[in-house]
């Protein structure tokens, strides 16, 4: 969890509970993303530790790319580059736009579903 504390500000054991917390509900979804993002992924490697956490910061770094792209935040040096490198990850074997615009958004919500469970808790 302490990616998700040195990138995004968040609190490691409340971070660990929101997390757990949505995971109850939206276990689904997390594994609907992994599938997408670890597509480049050998099988050699083996299964990915907390790949809940990975999928997470993904969904985290879309919630903040989306703001660069609407204009609410500033655009900054790389924001290009991890604009690409997001889209690279969700349109690999896609035919059309409308499975990576649902990707984006299951990635966007699960994001915003996060920082509401984080906030709830004390």
């Amino acid at each position: 969890m302490s990616l998700l504390l040195s990138v995004f500000g968040f609190e490691e054991k409340r971070a660990k509970n929101a997390l757990d917390m949505l995971l109850i509900d939206r276990k689904n979804e997390f594994r609907e993303l992994a599938e997408t993002i670890f597509w480049n992924i050998p099988p050699s490697l083996g299964p990915i530790k907390n790949w809940e956490v990975f999928v997470l910061n993904f969904c985290l770094e879309v919630n903040e790319a989306f703001k660069t792209w609407v204009g609410k935040a500033e655009l900054k040096p790389n924001s290009a580059m991890k604009a690409l490198t997001i889209l690279r990850q969700l349109s690999h074997d896609k035919s059309s736009m409308t499975p990576v615009a649902y990707s984006l958004n299951l990635a966007y919500t699960l994001a915003e579903e996060f920082k509401v469970i984080y906030r709830r808790i004390e």
